[in-house]
């Protein structure tokens, strides 16, 4: 066999593989962000630390996620639903108030850590959605702080 034909079928075979991997399609994390067991249902929560935990947060640690166009091709759509899925086991505020009272003020402040060394959102979420600018953060820091004293308070 020639080279031409080698890479011809090789070209063919991949496009043939690419084709039907299409249509093996991830579950979609597409519940309810806001149930019964939500954040909101424990801590206040003012409108701009909403929109920021939205923005920055609710798609990969929430029942609910927002899915970008690029999430119908494969293997992308593979890749994004292993980290909703794996954002979503090391934290889901949608469902917060079942995690144990005791380690709601721990939880809230692995988010001030994460988010003071830029650890959260991850690096790949941020090539499409942007970076918190600082003033975000400051005002999801300063919010979750305050929520971590109240959280404290009523456990005294």
């Amino acid at each position: 066999m020639k080279f031409k034909t080698i890479i011809k079928w090789t070209f063919r075979i991949l496009l043939l593989v690419f084709v039907i991997i299409q249509f093996i399609r991830p579950a979609r994390n597409n519940g309810n962000v806001h149930g019964p067991d939500d954040l909101s249902q424990v801590i206040n929560i003012p409108q701009n630390v909403e929109t920021i935990l939205q923005d920055a947060c609710y798609d990969c640690h929430s029942n609910g996620s927002t899915y970008p166009w690029y999430t119908n091709i494969q293997p992308v759509g593979w890749w994004m639903q292993r980290h909703v899925d794996e954002g979503k086991e090391s934290l889901n505020f949608s469902e917060f108030k079942t995690y144990d009272r005791e380690d709601w003020a721990h939880v809230l402040d692995e988010c001030v850590e994460m988010v003071e060394e830029n650890k959260m959102p991850l690096p790949s979420y941020t090539w499409t959605h942007g970076k918190l600018d600082e003033n975000q953060k400051r005002i999801f820091i300063n919010w979750a702080q305050k929520a971590m004293d109240g959280i404290a308070v009523e456990e005294e």
